[in-house]
């Protein structure tokens, strides 16, 4: 009942020493919000239009809002091509929302920007379905889990303007983007009636259909079967143990014409004995489709309407992160005869893996790709044939093992951390070609052009038939635009080096320049999931970072001298479980790290050796001051406690009527002793508190109902208190505030159109430019916002912004 991340673990990274490698998922937020309404057989649209439609916003500023560029950075579940249009493309993520290719600019745009705190389960994107008749409709089915942490339902969200704006229907059922099995393509518009969509539910919900272009929706009484198959019925948190469901769906388009209903319409379920069903009434009745495949679920279904052929990948998971045993299998539709046609069939020596990505090339229907599911070691596979699956080539292969030939190039030039600093190790590559490959696609209206989605990024390759002729084909990032990351910590520290980050699954970066892709993640050593960074105030080139990596072996803490440009791992004290938080002395000279199972501890050494810190209890969040090098600051349940030896001993204070969870704290750069606290929970406490006392008393910000972070920022010309940012409920009205004179009033300064879900996690200013903000979220990575009519200039000593017919130096106003 808080904003908290939810209490379940990660899904496990395999370890090194089993040869694989993986990137764990993202958590979400849990907010405290009553679940969407009671469930209908028929329900009627919701009255919501997402842009334009909300009250007018508190009196703001114009701000710019960007991405501090990264290019990727999470998992791609889904790819669509439109059927009728050239170039029109979308993509979907499990929690970072959806994009739409803009063929002009050469990037994706985001369409979901608009999501806000309330709702921010909608950033999930379960389905994506572009309208092949009507090219400017597109639906998303949206809902990130089906377990209680994600308070509300399911939606479909339809837009008449490719996404530029939308109206939701809520569902009667929760929907999972970043649930287990959500590469399955679950919606899909009918090609020749395109008011008809259907919709393949999780949790045993069954098949559901709208005859009305999305608008309303009922479910599909006469399919006969929900689904059974789940991959943890023991997982207590959830996760893993809810029903799958049904799948995806498709359409043999010439058993309709336009304007008349398709009549033969595919359906794969996840039931590993019943996996196929059809319907060749316009989807009236339905049944298992006879001499089907068993013991294996169908991931992917495609219909190559010209030769009357149903071709599906299949795996003994739903994915993403597992699959040990697949097959393809094609089925012909006149005949109803199965074959096998897989490249490696299951139960050969061979086959260890699922298969997932499939796709047809529409140009000439002949030609399909598959890809494995998941083969942590040493690569994934992609597999093409060009008669129909009776012969296939692969996009690797041994030679004298462990040489490896590749029939293709990888240029990550755009996205050069994408080697995770790793050197090539025969068999194993870096990059690699991917992994959880499950949306793969090629362009309808060219052969040439194909889109993979990877746990990282989107790659994609514009010279595809090459592979045909035996030339080596170029496989590059395809993801500019995407921004996917889930932000845990951000650091802007005064001089040069604008920003530093804490991010899960790659870890985070040092940005030297926010419209450039940094060459390289924190490395040396490398931790997947950072939780918690800090920097010396006072010497800022020193930084300490905490975090989980993909082995046991690696500790969970490292330090830095030059600014976070590179790194050394320091040492663990015993009992450590979970990285927890870090904070770093003003001067650089101490380290307080409260670590999961092993309690709050102090080095001096920069992490060689550590004492327990006293006084201070186990799983607190740790801060130090930013101008007194002996003052560090914690908090646990409800209770701030205080340092003045450098983090060796801890008294609690007097200060009351502080929220008991949840809370996310900051100390003010030179103001020694100011404190600012957020957090709390619907059911308790829950704003922002100030002190200036080191903490002995707290005074609760007037005004702000709600606040999650805090941060602070240059102060506003004239000023000689830093700006103060939060991710806060102000006036009735969630958003992002700035306050230029100590909290007594403040500004929102995101608008309706970037909200970015949930911003719970991180907040800060930047110490040199005036105005300008960086927000963490859950999902669509690191956003910066810049007042409108301000330019800056980044680096060096000194910095300037315009603002209206004015000029700001550092030295003071000028025309």
């Amino acid at each position: 009942m808080s904003s908290a991340f939810p209490p379940f673990p990660i899904p496990p990274r395999p370890s090194e020493a089993d040869g694989r490698a993986s990137l764990g998922r993202r958590l979400a937020p849990r907010l405290a919000r009553p679940g969407a309404a009671a469930a209908a057989a028929v329900f009627a649209a919701a009255a919501l239009t997402a842009t334009g439609s909300a009250a007018p916003a508190l009196a703001a500023p114009d701000y710019r809002w960007r991405n501090a560029q990264i290019e990727g950075g999470g998992f791609i579940p889904g790819v669509v091509f439109n059927q009728s249009e050239p170039g029109l493309a979308y993509a979907r993520t499990d929690i970072g929302g959806a994009y739409r290719w803009d063929g002009g600019a050469g990037r994706w745009r985001p369409l979901l920007d608009w999501v806000g705190w309330d709702e921010w389960g909608r950033t999930g994107v379960a389905g994506l379905a572009t309208d092949p008749v009507e090219p400017d409709n597109v639906y998303a089915a949206v809902g990130t889990y089906t377990n209680d942490w994600d308070p509300d339902n399911g939606a479909i969200l339809r837009s008449r303007d490719r996404g530029e704006t939308w109206e939701a229907t809520e569902l009667p059922f929760k929907l999972g983007g970043n649930m287990p099995g959500r590469g399955v393509e679950r919606l899909s518009i009918d090609p020749n009636d395109n008011s008809v969509l259907y919709l393949g539910a999780p949790g045993g919900n069954g098949l559901w259909r709208s005859t009305d272009y999305g608008e309303t929706w009922s479910e599909v009484a006469a399919f006969p079967n929900p689904g059974d198959y789940v991959q943890d019925p023991g997982d207590s948190s959830g996760l893993s143990s809810d029903n799958q469901g049904v799948g995806w769906i498709a359409f043999d388009k010439g058993s309709g014409s336009p304007g008349r209903r398709t009549q033969d319409v595919y359906v794969g379920v996840m039931d590993k004995e019943n996996t196929v069903y059809r319907s060749t009434d316009g989807g009236r009745t339905w049944e298992r489709v006879p001499g089907q495949p068993e013991g294996h679920l169908a991931i992917e279904g495609v219909v190559d309407h010209e030769n009357g052929l149903l071709y599906i990948s299949t795996s003994d998971t739903g994915g993403p992160y597992t699959g040990g045993s697949g097959d393809v299998w094609k089925f012909d539709l006149a005949t109803g005869e199965w074959s096998n046609v897989s490249p490696v069939p299951s139960g050969s020596e061979d086959n260890y893996f699922g298969y997932g990505g499939l796709t047809i090339d529409r140009q000439n229907p002949g030609t399909l790709m598959v890809s494995t599911q998941i083969s942590w070691w040493p690569d994934i596979q992609i597999y093409r044939t060009t008669d129909g699956g009776q012969s296939w080539t692969q996009a690797w292969r041994y030679g004298a093992y462990p040489e490896r030939i590749n029939r293709y190039e990888m240029d990550v030039s755009a996205s050069p951390w994408l080697t995770f600093g790793k050197n090539p190790d025969p068999p194993e590559t870096a990059p690699k070609l991917g992994w959880m490959t499950q949306a793969m696609e090629i362009d309808p209206f060219d052969s040439d052009h194909m889109l993979y989605g990877t746990g990282a990024t989107l790659y994609g390759t514009r010279d595809l038939t090459d592979w045909d002729g035996g030339e080596t084909v170029t496989i590059e990032p395809s993801a500019r635009g995407i921004e996917e990351t889930a932000v845990n910590d951000l650091a802007a520290p005064p001089g040069d080096v604008p920003l530093v980050s804490a991010l899960g699954d790659i870890g985070g970066f040092r940005h030297d320049d926010l419209d450039r892709v940094p060459d390289l993640m924190h490395t040396g050593p490398f931790h997947g999931n950072v939780t918690s960074l800090d920097f010396a105030e006072l010497a800022p080139e020193h930084f300490v970072r905490v975090g989980s990596g993909d082995d046991d072996s690696v500790p969970s803490i490292a330090v830095s001298a030059d600014g976070g440009a590179t790194w050394e791992p320091g040492q663990e004290p015993s009992g450590v479980t979970g990285p927890g938080t870090a904070a770093m002395a003003a001067d650089g000279s101490a380290v307080v790290w409260s670590a999961d199972g092993a309690g709050v501890h102090r080095s001096t050494d920069s992490g060689a050796s550590w004492s327990a810190s006293s006084g201070v209890p186990e799983g607190a969040r740790v801060q130090a001051d930013r101008v007194d090098p002996d003052v560090f600051y914690a908090y646990a349940g409800g209770s701030f406690y205080v340092s003045t030896d450098g983090g060796a001993t801890f008294r609690e204070s007097a200060a009351q009527g502080l929220p008991q969870s949840s809370v996310r704290f900051a100390a003010v750069p030179g103001g020694k002793g100011d404190v600012w606290l957020a957090g709390g929970s619907e059911d308790g406490a829950y704003g922002l508190w100030h002190s200036t006392d080191s903490g002995a008393a707290f005074e609760r910000v007037s005004g702000v109902e709600q606040a999650d972070t805090v941060g602070f920022g240059k102060a506003r010309p004239g000023s000689d208190y830093p700006a103060v940012y939060t991710s806060a409920k102000i006036d009735g009205r969630r958003g992002i505030y700035r306050s230029d004179d100590g909290g007594s009033h403040w500004t929102r300064i995101n608008d309706d159109e970037h909200q970015y879900g949930w911003t719970g996690a991180a907040i800060t200013g930047d110490p040199d430019v005036y105005g300008r903000v960086y927000v963490g979220t859950n999902g669509r990575g690191i956003v910066y916002g810049d007042a409108a009519g301000t330019s800056h200039w980044q680096g060096g000593e000194a910095g300037w912004w315009q603002e209206g017919d004015g000029e700001y130096w550092e030295g003071g106003w000028g025309e």
